[in-house]
């Protein structure tokens, strides 16, 4: 069953927080990362990509860029920009995205959750990718970016979570790209109880988007236990900051994809190839989305095409039977030669959220055929993690992306 813990949070005061909430940190390249921060001194993401304080000649991960983040978190609350909230709490975090609403509970999880498998995992994560957040948390002595997580939803802690959002919001503000943050304290001792004892029945947690922050934060707490024989299980290192979700609140977009060239195919020969598997329809000029799973947009000399997947392809396999690897085993691979689709070069990802034009106008730019994908769903996610099994690079994209510096969970 699920630990799930209140905690003392440092949070922005309220007239900074619209200032303070940055999108996550691997968003953005170096240089958009350094627009933002030179915009906007109060952006968390000065603290999340320090390098942007310092000239292109420094390199990313140089000990002195992590030294300036735990610099400049110090700096932001001895300004009192950040304070220490000195109960422990949860938090009701909403978000309001195109008139669409999800509303999570911002916590700590357990790293022991994490390691024995009651926090599910569907994705590989890479080394590379973790150590950089790995030398953050550790300089930083913060986990600064919440990790997603996703559960089946709860009867009793949607009815507290409704009946908290009832009051004043602590903070009600619209970010830049339109989506509206709303958030609620829960500190009542009776109510902290309810929902650590609803918490403790969920018999588990899926991280929906985070991966590599989850496994960095686990790694510094097993670190810290190490340096620290002495350790308890209340030590704030165990825990790593969270935002959970109810299933039925969240969705998923599509994570399309576009490929450089036909791998050496003309395109009757390439459209010929397909029909091995798939059923292919001219659908015109029309930007076409898939509307059932099973189904394909794709994009190619100015002329889009429906590819329904053939009865055959499917094998009862929770993985082998996603559309993101029917894609993967029956065409991209076979067919335009990405046999791995995490290294080689001429295969990017689109998230669902640059819309069907984004496929077009790379098209027009750098590749030569795009795929619109139908949405990988949360069941699937489900029925993947729960398999023990994992899913394809890039199979799903979650909206609206939780902000960082809303709270921030200190690790001592």
């Amino acid at each position: 069953m699920a630990i799930v813990k209140p905690f003392q949070c440092v949070r922005p005061e309220k007239e900074a927080a619209h200032l303070v909430a940055a999108l996550p940190y691997d968003v953005y390249n170096r240089e958009e990362a350094a627009l933002v921060t030179a915009s906007n001194p109060k952006s968390f993401l000065n603290i999340d990509r320090p390098e942007t304080q310092f000239s292109e000649d420094v390199g990313t991960y140089d000990d002195c860029v992590y030294e300036k983040a735990a610099q400049m978190l110090k700096d932001f609350i001895r300004q009192e920009t950040l304070y220490k909230d000195q109960d422990q709490a949860y938090y009701i975090y909403e978000l309001v995205m195109n008139g669409r609403s999800q509303t999570g509970i911002v916590a700590c999880s357990s790293i022991d959750d994490y390691t024995s498998g009651v926090i599910k995992k569907h994705e590989n994560t890479r080394e590379e990718k973790e150590l950089d957040r790995i030398r953050h948390v550790d300089t930083t002595d913060a986990q600064t970016g919440p990790i997603f997580l996703a559960y089946r939803s709860d009867e009793a802690i949607n009815g507290l979570v409704k009946e908290k959002k009832k009051a004043e919001p602590i903070y009600d503000f619209t970010a830049d790209d339109g989506v509206i943050h709303r958030v609620w304290k829960i500190a009542k001792d009776d109510d902290v109880k309810n929902l650590e004892s609803s918490f403790s029945r969920i018999p588990a947690t899926y991280i929906a988007d985070g991966h590599h922050r989850a496994a960095s934060a686990v790694k510094v707490g097993l670190k810290r236990r190490q340096e620290s024989p002495g350790y308890t299980k209340e030590d704030p290192f165990n825990y790593f900051l969270s935002v959970l979700f109810p299933d039925d609140q969240l969705m998923i977009l599509p994570y399309n994809r576009v490929v450089k060239d036909l791998n050496g195919l003309g395109e009757k020969e390439f459209l010929e190839k397909l029909n091995n598997s798939f059923v292919v329809t001219a659908m015109g000029k029309e930007a076409f989305s898939p509307t059932k799973k099973g189904t394909f947009g794709m994009y190619h000399n100015n002329m889009w095409y429906c590819l329904t997947a053939k009865d055959s392809l499917y094998t009862n396999d929770p993985v082998k039977d996603l559309d993101v690897s029917i894609l993967q085993d029956n065409l991209l691979c076979p067919i335009l030669g990405i046999n791995d689709p995490r290294t080689d070069k001429r295969i990017d990802f689109i998230g669902g959220i640059r819309g069907l034009k984004e496929l077009e106008t790379r098209c027009a730019k750098d590749m030569t055929v795009a795929f619109s994908m139908y949405p990988t769903s949360l069941q699937e996610l489900f029925f993947v993690a729960d398999s023990g099994l994992l899913m394809p690079p890039k199979s799903t994209w979650f909206e609206p992306k939780l902000r960082s510096g809303l709270f921030i969970h200190l690790l001592q």
